[in-house]
């Protein structure tokens, strides 16, 4: 299991960093919660968990993102890596499908 930890934020932490920052862009454009989760066809409580204590599905996330106009960044979470040399690419390649065994 990965320590996040070092990272400087836990899981809970970026959790409530997302829903800080839905909340502040729902108030930018002047929805109510009510109003916000009629539009994103999610429920009530729902959104008001997720406001609180940062608890929402990934399609409950992507549905308000869609209604706040964020759903661009989901598609950005990935990025594909970028190689520096065509022997990194190629490097790459020759791995593919191959497990890492960790000791």
């Amino acid at each position: 299991m990965v320590n996040l930890d070092v990272y400087g934020k836990t899981p809970k932490d970026i959790l409530l960093s997302i829903a800080e920052n839905e909340k502040n862009r729902r108030k930018q454009q002047g929805l109510t919660q009510r109003e916000l989760a009629t539009r994103s066809g999610i429920s009530l409580p729902s959104l008001r968990r997720f406001e609180q204590k940062g608890e929402i599905s990934l399609k409950g996330l992507i549905k308000i993102a869609t209604i706040l106009n964020c759903q661009e960044e989901f598609l950005s979470l990935f990025p594909s890596i970028q190689f520096k040399s065509i022997e990194e690419l190629i490097n790459a390649k020759n791995n593919k499908g191959r497990r890492i065994h960790r000791k």
